[in-house]
């Protein structure tokens, strides 16, 4: 793992247990809500198979991370500014090739992280869901792991999962967690500890020193969300007011 300096950026992997709970969603209007309160953000589009944040943010990259990871072009040319103050590397098409952990796909990813770490407060990756050997081997890279949940059964138990294996394969002791389409105010937290009962019952038993789960916060069911999302725009650009926005602030704070 790695160790951040003074000078480095903070690596947060956001991560989930399977797809659809809105990961990439989070991970953009996170990074916009960050940038709000100045810092300098970067988010890498480490979903290397099934990439879409381009798609979220309403960008039509002509270099992408796939010419970085050839040699065709220089990680500045594939560097964007999106809307919302922030910078991306996204993956785009043509990156299927790089969904297995080979070793070519290790050093490329390395490097890319270890060259943007000094030039940026905060580095977002948004990985792939589930614990592919790529997903895992990208969440290995960052300081911080943010797990985004949904309060559905299949979500919590695909987290708690991705949760384990983290505890058991990569040492981790602490995870955030947030809980996006939360359909009640208090919701996120009472998943919370109910996931954190369970780790306590089968997996503290077996570790050094216990796994905690970090509340970080809920996004509740709003549909601001989906007509951004149809929009292909930022929440915080599109419905500023929202009370999904609003939670993407706190968000922030709370990850500052």
């Amino acid at each position: 793992m790695t160790t951040s300096t003074a000078k480095a950026a903070r690596i947060t992997a956001i991560t989930s247990g399977k797809g659809g709970v809105g990961k990439t969603f989070v991970a953009a209007n996170l990074a916009a809500a960050l940038a709000r309160r100045g810092e300098r953000v970067l988010v890498l589009d480490a979903d290397l198979g099934l990439a879409n944040l381009d798609v979220v943010l309403n960008l039509a990259p002509k270099i992408t991370l796939h010419h970085v990871f050839t040699g065709e072009h220089t990680l500045e040319e594939a560097t964007l500014q999106a809307p919302g103050g922030f910078a991306v590397l996204l993956a785009g098409s043509g990156m299927v090739e790089y969904s297995r952990l080979t070793p070519e796909v290790r050093d490329r990813l390395i490097e890319v992280v270890e060259t943007i770490k000094p030039r940026y407060d905060r580095v977002l990756l948004d990985t792939g869901a589930g614990i592919s050997d790529v997903v895992l081997y990208t969440v290995s890279l960052a300081d911080e792991v943010l797990v985004v949940a949904t309060p559905e059964p299949t979500s919590l138990t695909d987290a708690y999962a991705t949760i384990k294996v983290l505890a058991a394969t990569q040492e981790r002791r602490s995870v955030r967690l947030v809980v996006n389409q939360a359909g009640r105010p208090g919701e996120g937290r009472a998943i919370r500890n109910q996931l954190q009962a369970v780790i306590d019952r089968y997996v503290n038993p077996g570790l050094d020193t216990p796994m905690q789960l970090d509340f970080v916060g809920e996004v509740p069911s709003d549909t601001s969300v989906r007509d951004a999302v149809l929009r292909r725009e930022l929440l915080l650009e599109s419905y500023p007011g929202s009370a999904a926005a609003q939670a993407m602030a706190a968000l922030a704070a709370k990850m500052a």
